[in-house]
């Protein structure tokens, strides 16, 4: 890594989203730090895949145990716990209670560990309405209380905030994002599930956006061609 370069915390879970926001953070000239953590969720192929590609791009990579957590959300999520049904539509226990304050909170003092003045993490437009951490003033709130917290000036970034999730693919698919080995489903697995309220989104996201969803899906649904003939059409 180049000592030259501003160092910045990416929280990066293995979806696309936060994949994005590292190849952005790349492209904008910093020299990036990735944090992936367990905080006890079912789909630990999201961690393998967040560190295939901190390692394909060369980037200090570190995975922090949070597992314990699990035991305060048990009976609040379906993330976590595998008696409660996950969907394929949006519902409640899907939220992850105050995930992004928890994570964040520990990117802060990742980022006082190694000198980096920016934390960035993957929330966007479309997430706003169902989770509230993933909001303008919730970012906001975070970094005034990490910059009250650590006497620094130190910032919090959501640069997807303004972007819906087909944006988010757009513009991965400008930076070269490998979408290949990023991981959005809620379940464990070699492939996508294809069915739960994560693969449905991710479905809908590069069919909107018009590029090639190179996603494998086990309910065998194929991959977006509609998608296909827009790359084709130019």
């Amino acid at each position: 890594m180049d000592p030259r370069r501003d160092r910045a915390v990416v929280v990066i879970s293995g979806g696309l989203d936060s994949t994005t926001v590292l190849y952005y953070a790349i492209e904008r000239g910093f020299s990036p730090f990735t944090l992936t953590f367990d905080y006890g969720q079912i789909a630990k192929a999201e961690i393998r895949s967040a560190e295939a590609v901190s390692r394909r791009l060369g980037v200090p990579w570190k995975l922090v145990d949070l597992s314990g957590l699990s035991a305060i959300y048990m009976g609040a999520t379906s993330l976590v716990d595998r008696g409660i049904e996950i969907t394929r539509e949006f519902s409640g226990p899907i939220i992850v209670p105050f995930r992004n304050a928890v994570l964040l909170s520990a990117a802060v003092g990742y980022a006082g560990s190694i000198g980096a003045k920016r934390v960035l993490y993957g929330a966007h437009a479309s997430d706003a309405e169902n989770y509230p951490d993933c909001r303008k003033e919730f970012v906001e709130a975070m970094e005034r209380a990490a910059r009250l917290g650590t006497g620094s000036d130190i910032s919090i970034e959501a640069p997807l905030l303004q972007l819906k999730k087909s944006d988010v693919v757009r513009l991965g698919a400008r930076l070269g994002v490998p979408f290949e080995l990023t991981w959005s489903c809620y379940r464990d697995g070699e492939v996508h599930c294809g069915s739960c309220e994560s693969c449905e989104n991710r479905r809908r996201a590069f069919l909107e956006a018009g590029v090639r969803d190179p996603t494998v899906y086990r309910d065998g649904t194929a991959p977006a061609n509609k998608g296909e003939r827009a790359e084709e059409g130019g």
